[in-house]
């Protein structure tokens, strides 16, 4: 009898136990929340995934680098045309998935955006399973998927060109960012022209595929003098840089965070990255990691590298996306810490 009263008594000791650990957790999270709250609110629109602009959010959030760093981030996901839209009509102060091209573009249109720092450098590939496709001259008269509304396909516009290709030839079949990989595995073009990590995932997935080499460091090298091509990064409209200033450092910290968790921890990103993602393709992204040579991680101020954006930019006007050199103020010159 005695027995039983003690472990009855245990079993609700347990039930007390479990219960107060629930409400000192949901207690701690109360907490939380008001300290988020207090903290500066930052709406920032980014690419959808699978794209670069979409890589170091989740692990940000996961890992609530923006509150260590005395923010409170809400990223919103958009494809690529709606978060051009969005971010250069002022529906959006912050940009994380900006490009110099567009912002140069913006520039050109009127609307006053500047580039934070950089997040990623350019790469960029054409991939094939068609055995008669050797080089990207062999895609004139042929059918190529591209995001034709993306920076990365007017980038490699401009090395087509480089490898003597005539771009004006290629019978483009636009589809999104995300649809590049279905294109690619059921083979319903002659090529796709994608980038990471779509192409590790696409590689995954189909490791037969070949990819044409576009000799991306040494055409940039030739021109810029150097490899880094400056691609992706953080940008905000000039007026809220002006009011807000001083959250820039904080901002750029939080992805420098993010970044080096994302390179200490591979295994623990990949699935952050690509949750829903076969076991495959979350190696391939580790593996994509540790290599760093397509990702391009490579976080930087801008005024680090206006040299190199400069360059981008007389890129994008060889090609005809950009109209005429951008005003000097769209590369931020203040610190980012």
């Amino acid at each position: 009898m005695m027995a039983r009263a003690r472990r009855t008594g245990c079993r609700a000791l347990g039930r007390r136990h479990v219960l107060a650990s629930g409400a000192a957790l949901a207690g701690v999270a109360k907490l939380t929340g008001k300290a988020r709250a207090a903290l500066p609110r930052l709406r920032m629109v980014i690419f959808s995934a699978p794209s670069l602009g979409a890589f170091l959010p989740p692990i940000i959030a996961a890992q609530g680098f923006d509150t260590k760093n005395d923010l409170a981030i809400d990223f919103v996901e958009r494809p690529p045309d709606a978060y051009t839209v969005a971010f250069n009509t002022g529906e959006f102060d912050l940009g994380g998935s900006a490009a110099p091209l567009t912002i140069g573009l913006a520039d050109a249109r009127g609307v006053e955006v500047t580039y934070l720092f950089n997040l990623f450098d350019y790469w960029g590939t054409v991939v094939t399973a068609r055995p008669e496709i050797r080089t990207v001259a062999d895609l004139e008269g042929r059918d190529l998927a591209a995001a034709r509304g993306t920076t990365n396909y007017t980038m490699f516009l401009w090395f087509a060109r480089k490898m003597g290709a005539d771009p004006a030839k290629f019978a483009v079949v636009n589809t999104t960012p995300a649809g590049l990989v279905t294109y690619a595995i059921a083979d319903r073009a002659a090529a796709v022209q994608l980038w990471e990590p779509a192409y590790t995932l696409l590689k995954a997935r189909k490791p037969e595929i070949r990819t044409l080499d576009l000799k991306l460091r040494e055409h940039w090298q030739a021109v810029a003098g150097t490899p880094q091509i400056p691609y992706l990064g953080v940008a905000a409209q000039r007026g809220w840089v002006t009011r807000n200033a001083a959250l820039i450092p904080r901002l750029k910290a939080t992805y420098r965070d993010a970044a080096r968790w994302l390179l200490a921890n591979p295994e623990a990103a990949a699935t952050l990255i690509a949750p829903r993602g076969r076991e495959e393709e979350r190696q391939a992204i580790v593996a994509l990691v540790r290599a760093n040579d397509r990702l391009g991680l490579n976080i930087r101020p801008a005024d680090e590298l206006r040299r190199e954006l400069q360059t981008v930019y007389r890129a994008g006007m060889e090609v005809g996306f950009l109209p005429r050199m951008p005003d000097e103020a769209t590369i931020y010159r203040g610190t980012t810490g």
